[in-house]
């Protein structure tokens, strides 16, 4: 048998009727109260103060603690729980896939630290935003690969976002293979809405499968892309070229976006351009798209159950120890 009260459900509610105890001791403590106090008979009460000394008031607390004590250890008897339950609400859930420019030039100086610690921190808290989201992450520079396969464990696309690193690919900039690995793994995506994030800083100049290629294919499955150029304008420090043991050598080197072809990429696909200088603009680069990419489906959320009866009997064990305390030691009555 069980009872419930909002979201809170009592498996053993027959306990309950240990409640009804309370007001029947707190009526027997009153009515004895007069038996068990001295009276002392005086000519004159003139002097002593009709003030309450403080042990009296505190005196008037005992029965009181007494019963909110015992009130929390019947509700802890009664075992209150959450209930597991599941309810049907309305969120907004797309497909996207992230793709992330991971060659030498993503380490320029324009940005702070650099292009690529501020573009993975930007795209991490996208990430936290799309809730409900499905979400991938595909890399390249002179090659391209799926760093992480679309999930709703957002967790793990951004452990993945922040381990990122240039170095682990081939230079260069094969933004084609970059766009068609991503449309890859949207093309069996049953998703209203499948978006593509494509974010880089060069120029094509990689890869065997064309930008615009890859754009046709995106189009035709219903991708939209959406494409970001970071870096700002006119020169910025750069690596010029890379010592035998991995480390970079920084110069000062032209910051090269191919924008006719990122734009002719968005177009075709229904997405947008975006030139982000800044970490700010970046920002709200990536608000905009929060903003426009929005679907409505249906979302069945599991509420956990978890078990309350420790909370009730910690109460009730802080209501008796004050009631101890004050009988047995403040308040103790000496013979």
């Amino acid at each position: 048998m069980s009872s419930i009260f909002g979201n809170m459900h009592f498996e053993n509610p027959g306990f309950f009727i240990l409640l009804l105890a309370i007001p029947l001791y707190l009526l027997w403590y009153f009515m004895k109260r007069p038996q068990r106090t001295v009276h002392i008979t005086l000519s004159d009460t003139h002097g002593i103060s009709p003030k309450e000394s403080w042990r009296g008031m505190l005196r008037k607390l005992i029965p009181i603690l007494r019963a909110l004590g015992y009130c929390f250890l019947v509700i802890a008897l009664a075992r209150p729980q959450l209930s597991l339950t599941e309810e049907e609400e309305k969120a907004e859930g797309i497909d996207i896939m992230m793709i992330m420019d991971l060659s030498s030039s993503m380490l320029a100086k324009d940005f702070d630290p650099d292009r690529l610690s501020v573009s993975k921190e930007v795209a991490t808290r996208f990430v936290d935003k799309r809730k409900f989201d499905r979400i991938g992450l595909v890399v390249f520079a002179g090659e391209s690969f799926t760093q992480c396969p679309i999930t709703t464990d957002h967790r793990v696309v951004k452990n993945f976002l922040s381990s990122l690193e240039c170095g682990i690919l081939d230079d260069g900039t094969a933004i084609g293979m970059g766009l068609a690995s991503a449309v890859n793994r949207l093309k069996t995506s049953e998703a209203k809405s499948k978006v593509v994030i494509l974010l880089t800083d060069g120029v094509n100049n990689a890869g065997y499968i064309k930008p615009m290629t890859a754009a046709e294919i995106a189009k035709e499955i219903g991708v939209k892309v959406y494409t970001i150029g970071v870096g700002s304008l006119g020169n910025a420090i750069s690596p010029v070229s890379r010592r035998s043991d991995g480390r970079y050598v920084f110069g000062m080197a032209k910051v090269e976006i191919d924008e006719q072809l990122l734009k002719e990429i968005a177009g075709s696909t229904g997405g947008k351009y975006y030139r982000a200088t800044s970490e700010d603009q970046l920002e709200q680069i990536y608000q905009e798209i929060d903003q426009l990419e929005k679907t409505e489906i249906d979302v069945t959320v599991f509420k956990r159950y978890t078990e309350k009866f420790r909370s009730f009997m910690g109460y009730a064990l802080v209501f008796l120890l004050i009631e101890f305390l004050l009988t047995h030691v403040f308040l103790r009555r000496i013979p």
